[in-house]
């Protein structure tokens, strides 16, 4: 299945289809203080349209989407977290599926009105180091990781205000 938009099955496209779910999301917390859960949904559109990412059929277990162009093959488990509050600290993503098939973490981080402001990546590796030094066990074992310590582990990606990002501005591991 492809990230670009569908009109097939519908009077809608997905790409308009997701811009209505925005904003909805985001009235009904402002009308209710609670959150719609549909964070996920959005981010998975937003990664695959902005890295230009395949998704994967429903059921396909352990990974959302495939890279195509310099990603090409790699599996993406994608997940989103919606900022409400920038100081509220301890902020969780999604339960990682340590135990599957993938290759990176693609986090999508997005404002108080879903709408994506960058998107962080983080090998297979950097997240099940990281998790190893995690000293609680049960988080370990759940596959849960903090927000804060998920963009120590990545790189930035994307960003709203520059778009895709190539791989030698964010190296921070060489020397200069």
């Amino acid at each position: 299945m492809s990230s670009e938009p569908s009109k097939t099955g519908g009077i809608y496209s997905v790409g308009k289809l997701i811009s209505e779910a925005r904003q909805l999301a985001a009235e009904y917390r402002r009308t209710t203080g609670q959150v719609l859960g549909i964070s996920g949904e959005i981010a998975r559109h937003d990664a695959c349209h902005f890295l230009k990412l395949e998704t994967v059929k429903e059921g396909v277990s352990g990974y959302d989407a495939v890279g195509r162009e310099n990603r090409d093959g790699l599996k993406y488990q994608i997940k989103g977290r919606v900022i409400f509050d920038e100081g509220k600290k301890n902020q969780r993503i999604g339960q990682l599926k340590i135990e599957q098939d993938w290759d990176a973490i693609l986090l999508v981080i997005m404002d108080e009105n879903y709408e994506t402001d960058c998107i962080y990546e983080a090998e297979r590796g950097e997240v099940l180091d990281a998790l190893k030094e995690q000293t609680d066990s049960n988080r370990n074992k759940r596959g849960a990781m903090s927000v804060s310590k998920f963009k120590n582990i990545a790189r930035v990606v994307w960003t709203r205000d520059e778009g895709a990002i190539a791989d030698e501005i964010w190296d921070n591991q060489s020397s200069q």
